[in-house]
């Protein structure tokens, strides 16, 4: 099977729900900074020391695509794939990483190590995502527990560099 389909060619791409859309819409544009983080949750996942966050890291790149992507990927659908639940569990996720961390009193500048400035990196590529996010909704329907999610998501990404460098 080839990877190529030449169905793109023409400045178009399909969605999940099966519709064609511009390529640089904002919609796409969206789900493609989405892609960016998971590709960066990658690379920290490579990189991080911590065993715990290494799994974290796992379980959120499997949200960012089977949830936030599909989401984003998709028109019409009348109920989100991401959910109050999965705002619940990631608020969960920074409450438990946080108690591990002496209080913050001091601004942090990336690269105490290369987990933790890859996780830097998601949580900064996350942030331009959600404010593409923002852009589409002014635009189109977009389940507010989306947005909420990517909020909380990169909230998440710098409490796991906290870890990644306090607790390797």
């Amino acid at each position: 099977m080839k990877i190529y389909t030449k169905t793109g060619d023409k400045g178009t791409t399909g969605l999940y729900t099966g519709q064609r859309v511009d390529k640089d819409s904002l919609r796409v544009e969206a789900y493609g900074n989405v892609d960016e983080i998971n590709s960066a949750l990658g690379m920290a996942r490579a990189q991080v020391q911590n065993a715990e966050v290494r799994g974290t890291i796992l379980e959120l790149q499997k949200l960012l695509m089977q949830k936030v992507m599909s989401d984003l990927a998709s028109l019409d659908r009348e109920v989100s794939y991401t959910t109050a639940s999965d705002i619940a569990w990631i608020e969960g996720l920074i409450d438990s990483f946080t108690g591990k961390l002496a209080p913050l009193n001091h601004f942090i500048i990336p690269g105490d190590s290369l987990g933790a400035a890859a996780l830097d990196l998601a949580r900064t590529t996350t942030r331009r995502a959600e404010r593409q996010v923002w852009r589409l909704s002014r635009q189109e329907k977009i389940d507010e527990n989306l947005i909420v999610a990517l909020n909380r998501l990169s909230d998440l990404c710098f409490t796991l560099s906290r870890i990644e460098t306090e607790l390797p």
